[in-house]
């Protein structure tokens, strides 16, 4: 779980995944989904973070059903889609979700 300090020191890319989204044209249940996933797991790196936020927003669309290729998500969030497919299942593993085998 994360704290109200968390999303006010994440404000900068919260406000990125949320303008990805936007271009994604995911909705309301997709997006507060993504942000949840990623204040869980915010990574220590500032380097890792776009990576991250590309999957939580990833697999909140997959959640929501509202599924983007992760090509779309990575260019949204202009990281590679490699970054998107090595984070994403292990984010929805941590939220306690088992991720599809396929």
């Amino acid at each position: 779980m994360y704290s109200a300090r968390d999303r006010v020191e994440q404000e900068e890319w919260l406000a990125e995944m949320n303008r990805a989204a936007d271009s994604l044209e995911l909705g309301a249940d997709a997006k507060s989904t993504a942000e949840d996933l990623f204040l869980s797991n915010v990574p220590e790196s500032e380097r890792s973070k776009p990576a991250v936020a590309a999957a939580a927003l990833y697999a909140a669309a997959l959640l929501s059903g509202e599924e983007r290729a992760q090509t779309e998500v990575a260019d949204a969030m202009d990281v590679s889609r490699l970054s998107v497919q090595q984070r994403w299942k292990p984010l929805l593993e941590e939220a306690g979700f088992r991720p599809p085998t396929w």
